[in-house]
């Protein structure tokens, strides 16, 4: 595996149009290859996002139905590996799906999937109230899978929140480039998208990949953008110039950084594991 890799993430506007976002993704793809990306994440919701209650659940399929085979086609026709966040695959009954984060590798073969675990159930202030376990069954399993851009962690948006999962992700399984596409909402994302994100990425020392949804997909949707690429120190080392726009950004995975960083800043000899400390309470 050679040191430096390209990597490329991709922010979009996904709409309730299957055929429409499959379009914006395909060019976002042709954009990437140009690139010399080996890798391109897209958002979560990339093939579809609802603007009516219960309307994803209507679309959802199997992992081996057509709209997931439209996807595996490109990237096999492409010759690129594409993470797709956040796809609507269909649950164990008509209604319940699962949040699925799908791995495919460059011969369009999937490679790993991983259901998101935390669900959104929030009362955003000032903005709306989101229940996503009402028609979404939550995973439970952590995800790596090694490629030529390095050991991925696969995660999806919110899980963002919880850093108990990345901490594994690196600790248990090796992870090197952790994997965020998200949908996060305006309000959400003004506040605390990028401090998350760097936060993962310095208590880690991987690189993270966080493609956004971005904008208004409906009357009652609206994320808040800024797809961004950070290396293991914490640096951003991609960010799209405007975060309402649809396009890609791209960088190179750098694997003899990511050594360098755990070598000088041994966190990993340093770590205490779960149980160390006692309580001070009697």
């Amino acid at each position: 595996m050679a040191n430096t890799v390209r990597v490329a993430a991709a922010q979009m506007t996904s709409i309730n149009d299957l055929a429409s976002n499959f379009h914006t993704c395909s060019r976002l793809v042709k954009e990437a290859t140009s690139a010399g990306a080996k890798l391109l994440c897209l958002p979560e919701n990339f093939s579809f996002v609802g603007a009516r209650d219960g309307e994803s659940l209507t679309i959802a399929e199997s992992l081996d139905g057509p709209i997931l085979k439209r996807y595996c086609s490109l990237a096999r026709e492409s010759k690129i590996w594409l993470s797709l966040g956040g796809f609507q695959e269909k649950g164990p009954d008509d209604a319940h799906l699962c949040n699925t984060h799908v791995l495919v590798d460059d011969h369009g073969n999937i490679r790993s999937t991983y259901r998101k675990i935390h669900l959104f159930d929030v009362d955003v202030p000032g903005g709306a109230v989101y229940k996503e376990s009402s028609f979404t069954i939550a995973g439970n399993d952590m995800v790596v899978e090694d490629s030529p851009i390095g050991r991925l962690g696969l995660t999806v948006c919110y899980d963002l929140r919880f850093p108990d999962l990345y901490q594994q992700l690196r600790f248990q399984h090796q992870a090197q480039v952790l994997l965020v596409p998200a949908a996060f909402t305006r309000t959400t994302g003004e506040a605390h998208w990028e401090i998350l994100l760097r936060a993962r990425a310095i208590e880690t020392q991987c690189y993270v990949i966080a493609a956004a949804q971005t904008g208004r997909h409906s009357e009652k949707r609206e994320s808040y953008g800024d797809t961004l690429i950070i290396d293991p120190w914490g640096t951003i080392v991609a960010r799209l110039p405007d975060r309402l726009s649809t396009g890609i950004v791209v960088a190179d995975i750098d694997l003899s950084f990511i050594d360098a960083v755990r070598t000088k800043m041994p966190i990993s000899e340093h770590r205490k594991p779960f149980g160390y400390w006692k309580s001070a309470s009697q």
